[in-house]
């Protein structure tokens, strides 16, 4: 059988961290940022994490 292939689009956008939780970058942030206020682009900028019921899908996605 032929090895599985990690999906390179998640694999872009996820990263594993060292207590197995997996980090995602936030949303909002890229554009039409002169209405949002500073603490929010702040707030924007920290890793957040992938919710506990879509764990197993990204992990399947990025760990094979």
């Amino acid at each position: 059988m032929p090895k599985m292939k990690s999906n390179r689009g998640a694999a872009k956008r996820f990263r594993a961290s060292a207590s197995g939780h997996i980090k995602r970058k936030k949303a909002y942030h890229s554009h039409i940022l002169t209405k949002k206020s500073p603490g929010r682009k702040r707030n924007l900028r920290k890793a957040g994490s992938v919710s506990h019921a879509d764990l197993p899908r990204v992990r399947r996605m990025i760990l094979d």
